[in-house]
């Protein structure tokens, strides 16, 4: 009979260690869900969204708009309305120790402001004067038509209107012309009663109102 030799795998005896069941055998993992296998990507991207946002905010200064509730809002309003508090304070205080003398002579300043006021308007507005000579240019060609237009000035009441020929040069469009600034009312009411637009001041005319038609 052969002698097994000592420390060799067949010189000990067979045991249940030396039977191991088929299959797997110790820890085993399952199947993970898609939500288990997304959830680290998920985390990863809302991180990153944040971080950027946080950045943004840092560099774009919207951050220091941001209000939390431990702001001290409250603060702001109390020192406003303090100011204001010491502001119509300070004006009751100016009013208080005003003289009667200071106060009159505010009062008769103001007075003589507002008495100022209607005569500087009433200087500034011009009037129209239908006595003023006005004459009527007729640079169509048209026969009698400056003499029509005067007419229409005379029923419309003015008392020196003229007709003519043009004896110079001529503007390309119909025009009416003034020479000075206080012409000026009586120039535009002209230019309304015959339809005309276009009013110029021009230096060096032969009559304080001159109308050139020339359509």
């Amino acid at each position: 009979m052969a002698r097994k030799k000592q420390g060799t795998y067949d010189s000990y005896e067979k045991d249940m260690f030396d039977n191991p069941p088929a299959g797997p055998v110790g820890v085993h993992r399952g199947n993970r869900s898609v939500a288990a296998r997304l959830s680290p990507y998920v985390v990863v991207i809302v991180v990153a969204a944040l971080a950027g946002l946080l950045a943004w905010s840092v560099f774009s200064g919207e951050a220091a708009k941001i209000r939390f509730p431990w702001s001290s809002s409250s603060s702001t309003s109390t020192s406003a309305s303090s100011s204001g508090s010491s502001s119509q304070s300070e004006t009751a205080t100016k009013e208080a120790t005003s003289t009667p003398s200071e106060t009159a002579s505010q009062t008769e300043t103001q007075e003589s402001t507002e008495s100022a006021t209607p005569s500087e308007t009433a200087t500034a507005e011009q009037t129209v004067n239908k006595a003023t000579s006005v004459r009527v240019i007729n640079g169509t060609g048209i026969q009698g038509y400056a003499a029509q237009q005067a007419a229409i000035l005379q029923q419309a009441g003015y008392t020196s209107v003229t007709a003519d020929n043009p004896s110079g040069s001529t503007p390309s469009a119909t025009v009416v012309w003034y020479q000075n600034e206080t012409d000026l009312a009586t120039a535009q009411d002209v230019a309304n009663t015959l339809g005309i637009s276009n009013v110029q001041q021009v230096s060096g005319i032969a009559s304080p109102i001159v109308v050139v038609l020339m359509s």
